[in-house]
């Protein structure tokens, strides 16, 4: 992780301090921030982001011609997600009599003594590693964050050299390299409990790996997806700063590159949001091929941050008790996103407007898994089989027998697929018929998974008024369509029945679970955590 520093940057330094060089008044202030490998200045509305003089390892800035490539491929790659953030590249060029000078219009003459990219600047409260910082996540703003990176992988370049079995093997067996290398730093009984744990994962996985890159999920990623990379811009989180000086970092599985974001939600305690993500990522099913091998990546993505911040130290950062403790915490993190959970079916079922999907969003945090259970909803099913927008209103055929039973089929598989992947499952339906409440625990003994069902129960006139005022909802259901669904006869109802006026139906299920001897929970007072879960969920 030692650089070697190839020039002296020193007179561009003092140039970009100065608020006169970006036609700033004097007493403007012009803010530096420096980082391993860049040296950025905040100056006005505009940002410029300069690279280091130097090489690493992994990394080549060494001369003024690998410097101006890395700029203009930074700004080429984050326009894929942000383009009205990257405006382009900027140079620091030489007068004729020798002074340097900021070719702010682009029509300045001289010999380039250095390139920068050229930003729009944002406030720090636009960052989310700043909000989790500040408590100030929500459900809301993380669904669009898993919706802005699904977008984004759909349409990256797809890599079909990079990744894949043999490449994650190296990551993995170089993390255990330097964790062995450096006993002082990475306490030896953590790492073989990770190592135990890690390679058989490894080995159940390895072929999928290779099957993910020959289909196309191999792509020019962000490479570095982290809270700190991630921006609101008019509203929506979106991936910036992504990485561009190695292809190796770059060229990965689309859920390799969303593990980051996951495993970061997860080491701040965030595993409700992490849950929101992964179920927005997934919701249309396209990942369900992958999800094995996600806590290979999310524990790898944590094993990386511990040799990372153990990096940090050896280089002469200082051996604090905080830098000691988040080796360990990354250590004792990737350990036990490996441990197996209980396979666990869970079904929500009862008329629309008790309030299946927000009990079912609640609670499917806390089922276990490495971020809780996928939630399929046959609302949202529903309109993907018909290719419409969540929010469009189908016509009454949509609604016949024969279309709720290619629904259902389509949920249960989906949520089959989510079992086999080893990740519990949340099913969210009406279930009005045995037929249908019958295939949902016949789906969970196939798959030999627990199941538990819940019916939840209003009064009538309370599920049309909250018909009544729904908006921007993937449901259609009218009071109109609740008189019609009160006709039907739902047979005989074993599940386990739940009030849905009552406060927090959700701590009752996961109560009910507890008793049941069902406690796959990720902590052991989940029913007390939905207590707490953020407004929006």
């Amino acid at each position: 992780m030692i650089g070697e520093v190839t020039e002296d940057q020193s007179a561009v330094l003092a140039l970009l301090t100065r608020p006169g060089t970006y036609g700033l008044p004097a007493g403007e202030a012009v803010q530096r921030i420096d980082t391993h490998t860049s040296h950025i200045f905040l100056a006005g509305s505009r940002a410029y982001k300069m690279k280091r003089a130097v090489r690493y390892p992994y990394l080549d800035y060494g001369t003024l011609d690998r410097r101006r490539w890395a700029v203009e491929r930074e700004v080429e790659l984050n326009r894929r997600t942000v383009p009205s953030l990257y405006l382009g590249v900027i140079a620091v060029r030489q007068a004729l009599g020798g002074d340097l000078y900021l070719d702010l219009d682009g029509a300045g003459c001289g010999a380039a003594a250095e390139w920068l990219v050229l930003m729009r600047r944002f406030a720090a409260d636009a960052l989310l590693d700043y909000r989790a910082e500040h408590g100030l996540l929500t459900p809301d703003l993380m669904r669009l964050a898993g919706a802005s990176i699904a977008a984004f992988h759909r349409t990256a370049e797809v890599t079909p050299d990079g990744a894949g079995n043999a490449s994650m093997r190296a990551v993995i067996a170089e993390n255990f390299e330097e964790f062995h290398d450096q006993t002082s730093l990475f306490e030896p009984g953590a790492v073989a409990r990770l190592e135990k744990s890690t390679w058989p994962v490894f080995d159940a996985v390895a072929g999928l790996l290779d099957r993910r890159r020959a289909a196309g999920h191999v792509r020019q990623c962000h490479g570095d997806l982290h809270l700190r990379n991630i921006c609101i811009v008019d509203g929506v989180p979106m991936p910036f700063d992504c990485i561009e000086f190695n292809d190796d970092f770059a060229r990965i599985d689309v859920l390799y590159d969303l593990s980051f974001l996951l495993m970061d939600l997860a080491h701040r305690n965030l595993v409700e949001l992490a849950n929101v993500v992964v179920n927005e990522y997934a919701k249309d099913g396209r990942a369900l091929d992958g999800l094995a091998a996600l806590p290979l990546f999310m524990s790898t993505r944590a094993a990386v941050r511990a040799k990372v911040a153990g990096a940090a130290i050896a280089v002469g950062g200082p051996a604090t008790t905080s830098a000691r403790g988040e080796i360990s915490a990354y250590l004792a993190l990737a350990s036990r996103i490996l441990a197996p959970s209980q396979p666990l079916v869970v079904a929500v079922g009862g008329l629309p407007g008790t309030g299946k999907t927000t009990v079912a969003r609640r609670v499917a945090p806390h089922l276990g898994g490495v971020v809780g259970a996928l939630h399929w909803r046959s609302d949202v099913v529903r309109k993907q089989l018909a290719q419409v927008d969540e929010l469009t209103r189908l016509p009454g055929d949509s609604y016949t027998r024969e279309a709720s039973d290619r629904v259902y089929d389509e949920m249960l598989r989906r949520a089959r697929d989510t079992i086999r992947a080893g990740h519990p499952a949340i099913l969210d339906a009406a279930f009005l018929s045995e037929r249908e409440r019958g295939a949902a625990e016949a789906m969970a003994r196939e798959t030999g998974a627990a199941f538990a069902g819940f019916w939840l129960e209003a009064p009538v006139e309370e599920l049309r008024r909250r018909l009544a005022a729904r908006t921007g909802d993937a449901s259609d259901a009218t009071p109109e369509v609740l008189d019609k669904m009160l006709r039907y006869e739902p047979g005989t109802v074993t599940w386990h029945r739940l009030d849905a006026l009552q406060r927090q139906p959700e701590r009752n299920l996961l109560s009910h679970l507890r008793r049941a001897g069902l406690e796959p929970f990720g902590v052991v007072a989940a029913a007390e955590a939905v207590a707490t879960t953020p407004k929006g969920s």
